[in-house]
């Protein structure tokens, strides 16, 4: 039925653009983010915002800011987006507000200031995963939307692996503001034409209706969240996505630290090792999608179980390598394992839920999720600052990083068994339902 609108509305075709789209806009989303990563670097945007650069805790709490904003309004926003203006039109709403908050940020002169913009730009981010689910759920059946969600998906990876070259390069030939600039500009001039000429919902569709009055308004909205609360699994599926999140932040935080102070890789060896993971996930997300639509839907929570196996085990080979080159290996081959299981998380909130309750089901997960998961830097940074204390200087400092970043990866694992104790979970609920429905289909 899904696919049928889809051909009413321009062809089977077509409803791919909006994916494409889609993918462009998570992957500009992604350089958003990661744009004050680089510029915590520079001693010009530092003294401007009246940062000391030795001052972590305060550079590390504007991506805190950012994770909270986000989540929040992951939460909070995406039923109204979904019930007052609709997938199209919520990204276009989006794509400005993130837009000109971005190419503002070096009006503010202030600590604070900046903050509260980092925090804004979150907001206004936080529901674009909710409707790029919400559009596939609209054009693409369940057991044909693994590759449309591993192609979205795929933004994330690719927004990683060229953000942080692009915003050094114009660090390098640009003032520090250019960045924001840059960025602000290609969030509305290419973003929301891509929108308006290609992200349509089907014919039929409730996308977009205004209501009538402000009752409506709050009923629909009500409506959506009632109906997202009951969307099956929605704890199990919330928790995998914590965890899930949790590997990405944690681990996308401190790489570069790692392989800089625990492994010995000289600054242009580290930029360069630092990046392979990210297109190893941009690979296995595609590579992810495609196995959802081979397997079959009821085999996919074993996607998320074989999949944090490798990521953990990956890992545990990363701390115990004693060889540098062997170790930011296993690590690149955890990311590849991360982005096998990466697209089966929309997938599954999309079997779960129904249609119309999609965005703000994905919307719980994904808001929780980014909540949890924007404190994992701080407890990996936690770990390590504790077991790398009081080791002096020389061979024992280092060997006392070392140990402590080997402490704090090891968190890494954690999320992992996380995923896999979800995924089983998930399996044994579905197949415990499929009986059920079996065992009543055959009483009647």
């Amino acid at each position: 039925m899904q696919n049928s609108s889809s051909n009413k509305n321009g062809g089977a075709s077509l409803r791919w653009y909006g994916v494409i789209t889609l993918f462009v806009i998570v992957a500009i989303s992604y350089v958003d983010r990661i744009n004050i990563a680089v510029l915590i670097t520079d001693a010009a945007f530092l003294e401007h915002v009246g940062l000391a650069a030795t001052d972590r805790v305060s550079q590390g709490f504007l991506a805190t800011a950012f994770m909270l904003g986000y989540g929040v309004s992951a939460f909070v926003l995406t039923p109204f987006c979904s019930a007052l203006f609709g997938v199209r039109r919520s990204l276009v709403y989006g794509l400005i507000l993130w837009g000109v908050v971005t190419w503002a940020s070096p009006m503010f002169h202030s600590y604070g200031l900046l903050l509260a913009s980092r925090v804004l730009l979150g907001v206004s981010e936080g529901p674009l995963f909710s409707l790029a689910s919400a559009y596939i759920k609209a054009h693409f059946r369940s057991d044909e939307n693994g590759k449309p969600n591993a192609f979205v998906n795929m933004g994330t990876g690719l927004g990683l692996a060229i953000g942080y070259p692009l915003v050094g390069w114009l660090l390098t030939q640009f003032a520090w503001d250019s960045s924001f600039h840059v960025l602000g500009v290609m969030n509305i001039v290419l973003g929301i034409p891509l929108v308006l000429a290609f992200v349509r919902m089907p014919s039929g569709h409730a996308d977009g209706v205004k209501p009538s009055s402000f009752g409506e308004a709050m009923s629909r909205v009500g409506g959506i969240v009632k109906g997202a609360l009951q969307t099956r699994h929605l704890f199990v599926v919330t928790l995998l996505t914590s965890a899930a999140l949790a590997y990405l932040w944690g681990s996308s935080n401190w790489l570069p630290t790692y392989l800089r102070e625990a492994r010995g890789f000289s600054m242009r060896e580290m930029g360069w090792l630092a990046s392979l993971p990210q297109y190893a996930t941009v690979l296995a997300v595609f590579g992810g999608g495609v196995l959802i639509d081979r397997v079959g839907r009821e085999r996919v929570p074993f996607i998320f179980m074989g999949a944090s196996v490798g990521v953990a085990l990956s890992v545990l080979m990363a701390i115990n390598a004693h060889d540098p080159y062997v170790a930011a290996c296993c690590l690149v081959a955890a990311n590849f394992f991360w982005g096998l299981q990466s697209p089966s998380i929309p997938s599954t909130v999309q079997y779960c839920s129904r249609p119309e309750h999609t965005a703000s089901a994905f919307g719980v997960t994904n808001g929780v999720g980014s909540l949890v998961a924007g404190f994992m830097p701080a407890l990996m940074g936690g770990v390590i600052g504790a077991m790398s204390h009081g080791a002096g200087a020389g061979p024992a400092a280092a060997a006392s990083s070392a140990s402590g970043f080997f402490a704090g990866f090891a968190l890494l694992i954690g999320t992992q068994v996380v995923v896999f104790g979800c995924g089983l979970m998930l399996w044994l609920r579905d197949r415990a339902r499929s009986a059920h429905t079996v065992s009543g289909s055959q009483l009647s």
